[in-house]
C-alpha cells in the first residue's frame, strides 16, 4: 500500500509509564458520572452511560442554570466552542473573548474562580482569538490537581484546580511559552502560530497542537510549521516534538521535493487528538500545508500533511501513518479527533480507530498497526492543468463504510424544491467545473468556466460520538458548496496561484443553497459491519427557506441546518443542538409559539427517530456533554450567535 507504512515499536511496553504513573482515564466512555476530558474520554467517544434522561422525559428538561460570558472580555463572544470538564462536582471551561478559564459549581453554575492573563499585543495579533475549545485536567491521584489551557497568544498555562492560581513549579511561574523550543524561529508577537484546542493530558504528558492562518489566499509560500509537542505535566519540560514536515534524515522528508520542506508551513494539528493509554499511542490528525488549493511550490506527496499519524505518547516516535490525500490541494484537513473503537468484523475482534474526514468518509484502521480494516484502494483521479502544479495520479478510496455525506459536486444533487429552482440551479452550476470527489481546482476563466464547484463539508472539528456497547458511530455533516477559482495575483501573494474571487453567478439559487436538502444530517454507522444504519436531517427548516417567496404552497421537508455541531451519545439517546451557518438567519427559526431560537434535539440511537427537543435561545456552538451530581443528570451545551452572546446552558429534569 502506498501510504499506510505501518511500523510497530514496543508501544505496549512503553505504555506502562502512562498507566502506572497516574490514575488511568477511561477510553471507552465516561465513568463515575464525570466528564474528565474534552471528549469525555481519551478515546474521543463522547459516550456517557447515563439514562436518567431518556426518550420519555427529554421534552421535560428545564434550564437548571445559565452562565453568561459577555462580561469576560472587552467585547462579547458569540461563538463559544468549549466542551467543559466536570470533576468532583466542579465544571471547568474556557470562556469569553480573552479566553478566561472559569471554575463553576456544576449544580448551580456559580463561579468559584476565574483566571485571566493579559498578553497585550501578543494576543491582539493572534490569528486564533476564539474563546477556546476547553481545558485539560491532571492529577497525581492525591492533592495535586491541575487545569491546563492554551492562551490566545500561544502559551501553555497550568493552574491549581482548587484555586485557579498558576502552578509556579510548572514552566516559568506556571507558563510555558509555546513559541520557544519549537525547532524554528518565531516572533513572540507577530508569528502566525496559535491554537484554540484543549490540551490533551495522558498520564504525565500534555499534548499541544498548533495552527497557522488558513491558507486559501496566503500572502506567502513561507509560513510557520505546526509541529506537535508533548510536555511533562509536572514541570512543563518539553519531552518531545514531532515534525509534521519532516526535516532532513527523517522519515518522509523525500516527499517534499525541491527543498520545499524548508519554507512550507502550516501542516499542524489544529483540532483535538486521541490517545490509547493501554497501547501508549497518541493519534495526530494533521492538516494541509501552506496553500490550501495550490501546491505548485511544494511538489511531492507532502507527508505528513492530511494524514493520521500514530506516535509513541512518551517519546513522539512515529509508529505508523496513513495519508488521506496525496499532495493536498482541496483543504481536506483531517478535521477532528479520531475515535477508538473495539469492533468485531467477520468474527475477528479488532482494536480499531475511526477517522471521520471532510471528504465524507470514515477511514477505519487497526490502531496498533495502521492496517485498514477494510480495503482502501488507490484509484485514478482527474488531473488539472494549472501551470507548475503537480497532481497526484491516484488518491485513497475506502471500500467501507460508504460516504456519509455528498462528495465532489454532482449535478444530480442540484436543488430541486421546485422545477423553476432546479432549472436556475442547473444554469448556475453549469458555469463551473463540476465532478466527483478530487476534481481539481481550475484557473478563473479557464475556458468558459468560472471555477470548480465542490463540497468540502463532511466532518468538521466537533467530530462524532461512538457507542462502545453497539459499535455504532454517530456523525453530523453539512452540505455547503464552495468555489475554487485560482488566479495569479502578485500584489497579494508570492505564490503562483491563490484562490478567488470567482466573479461568477455565485453559489446560491434565488438565495437558497445550490444543492438540494438536507443541508445538515446525522448519520449512524455500524463499525462492525461498515454500513450506514440510519441517516436523518438534523435541524428544522430555517425561516429563510420556509418563508421564501419561491416556495409558497410547497411542501418542504425538514431541511436540516448548516453549521458544524457535535453529538453526544448516552445509554439510549443521541443528542445534538441545531447549528447556525445560514447568512440570512444565523441558525435561528421561529417556533409555533413565536419564540426565535434553536432546539437541542434527542434521537433514538437505534432508529434515528427524533424523540425529543428543548428550546435554546440561540444555536449550538460547542458540543453537548453530560454528567451526574447528587443523583441528578445534567446536560450542558454552549450556544450563541446573532445578537445573543455566548453562554452555557445546563438542563435537568424538574
Amino acid at each position: 500500500m502506498r501510504t499506510g507504512c505501518p511500523v510497530v515499536t514496543s508501544a505496549v511496553g512503553l505504555a506502562a509509564y502512562l498507566v502506572l504513573a497516574v490514575p488511568a482515564l477511561a477510553q471507552h466512555g465516561t465513568t463515575n458520572g464525570e466528564w474528565r476530558t474534552w471528549a469525555g474520554d481519551l478515546g474521543a467517544t463522547r459516550y456517557a452511560p447515563l439514562d436518567q434522561v431518556h426518550a420519555d422525559n427529554f421534552d421535560s428538561l428545564e434550564i437548571a442554570w445559565r452562565f453568561k460570558t459577555d462580561n469576560l472580555g472587552p467585547s462579547p463572544d458569540f461563538n463559544l466552542q468549549s466542551t467543559p470538564l466536570v470533576i468532583d462536582g466542579v465544571l471547568y471551561t474556557t470562556a469569553g473573548s480573552r479566553r478566561n478559564v472559569v471554575a463553576l459549581d456544576a449544580t448551580t453554575g456559580e463561579q468559584l474562580w476565574m483566571y485571566r492573563i493579559d498578553e497585550e499585543d501578543r494576543a491582539e495579533q493572534s490569528m486564533r482569538r476564539l474563546s477556546g475549545r476547553g481545558v485539560g485536567y491532571w492529577t497525581d491521584g492525591s492533592a495535586d490537581e491541575r487545569i491546563y489551557f492554551v492562551t490566545i497568544g500561544y502559551q501553555l498555562v497550568a493552574l491549581n484546580a482548587q484555586t485557579g492560581r498558576p502552578i509556579t513549579s510548572f514552566g516559568i511561574n506556571g507558563i510555558v511559552d509555546l513559541k520557544q523550543h519549537n525547532d524554528q524561529e518565531l516572533d513572540p508577537v507577530k508569528s502566525e502560530l496559535a491554537w484554540n484546542g484543549a490540551p490533551v493530558v495522558a498520564g504525565n504528558v500534555v499534548l499541544v497542537g498548533a495552527a497557522s492562518r488558513a491558507g486559501g489566499t496566503p500572502p506567502s509560500r513561507r509560513n510557520a510549521k505546526g509541529y506537535v509537542r508533548g510536555f511533562d505535566a509536572k514541570t512543563g519540560e518539553r519531552l518531545w516534538i514531532f515534525h509534521t514536515i519532516p526535516q532532513p534524515g527523517e522519515f518522509g522528508h523525500e516527499t517534499w521535493k525541491d527543498d520545499s520542506w524548508e519554507y512550507t508551513g502550516n501542516t499542524g494539528v489544529w483540532t483535538q487528538m486521541t490517545v490509547d493509554t493501554e497501547l501508549g499511542i497518541a493519534y495526530l490528525p494533521v492538516e494541509i500545508p501552506t496553500g490550501d488549493y495550490y501546491g505548485g511550490h511544494r511538489p511531492g506527496d507532502n507527508l505528513f500533511a492530511e494524514s493520521l499519524v500514530a506516535v509513541d505518547v512518551n517519546t513522539g516516535q512515529r509508529i505508523w501513518h496513513f495519508q488521506f490525500v496525496h499532495h493536498p490541494i482541496w483543504d481536506y484537513d483531517v478535521p477532528c479527533a479520531p475515535i477508538l473503537a473495539d469492533i468485531t468484523v467477520d468474527g475477528r475482534m479488532i482494536k480499531a480507530i475511526a477517522q471521520p474526514t471532510k471528504q465524507g468518509w470514515v477511514y477505519v484502521f487497526d490502531r496498533l498497526t495502521g492496517e485498514p480494516v477494510w480495503p482502501i484502494e488507490e484509484r485514478p483521479v482527474p488531473a488539472g492543468d494549472l501551470p507548475s502544479e503537480t497532481y497526484a495520479p491516484t488518491q485513497p478510496f475506502p471500500t467501507k463504510p460508504p460516504p456519509f455525506e455528498r462528495q465532489g459536486f454532482e449535478l444530480s444533487e442540484i436543488n430541486d424544491l421546485t422545477p423553476e429552482i432546479k432549472a436556475e440551479a442547473l444554469r448556475i452550476a453549469q458555469q463551473y467545473r463540476t465532478g466527483p470527489v478530487f476534481t481539481p481546482p481550475i484557473a478563473r476563466g479557464d475556458g468558459d468556466k468560472f471555477g470548480t464547484l465542490f463540497v468540502p463539508n463532511g466532518a468538521n472539528w466537533p467530530g462524532g460520538s461512538y457507542d462502545p456497547e453497539t459499535g455504532i458511530l454517530y456523525i453530523f455533516s453539512q452540505t455547503l458548496s464552495r468555489v475554487l477559482s485560482m488566479r495569479h495575483d502578485p500584489d497579494r501573494s508570492d505564490m503562483n496561484y491563490i484562490n478567488g474571487p470567482a466573479r461568477g453567478p455565485g453559489q446560491t439559487v434565488m438565495g437558497l443553497p445550490l444543492m438540494k436538502p438536507p443541508w445538515g444530517r446525522i448519520t449512524a454507522i455500524d463499525l462492525n459491519q461498515g454500513e450506514i444504519v440510519w441517516q436523518v436531517a438534523h435541524g428544522e427548516t430555517p425561516d429563510s427557506v420556509r418563508n421564501h417567496p419561491a416556495l409558497r404552497n410547497v411542501d418542504i421537508p425538514r431541511t436540516g441546518r448548516q453549521g458544524p455541531v457535535g453529538t453526544l451519545t448516552t445509554k439510549t439517546l443521541v443528542i445534538s443542538g441545531e447549528g447556525g451557518r445560514n447568512a440570512a438567519d444565523r441558525g435561528f427559526w421561529t417556533m409555533p409559539d413565536g419564540r426565535r431560537g434553536a432546539m437541542l434535539r434527542a434521537y433514538d440511537k437505534q432508529t434515528g427517530d427524533n424523540v425529543g427537543a428543548v428550546y435554546m435561545p440561540a444555536p449550538q456552538t460547542g458540543t453537548p456533554m453530560t454528567y451526574m451530581v447528587d443523583d441528578t443528570q445534567y446536560i450542558v451545551v454552549a450556544m450563541g450567535g446573532g445578537s445573543v452572546p455566548a453562554e452555557l446552558l445546563a438542563f435537568t429534569l424538574p
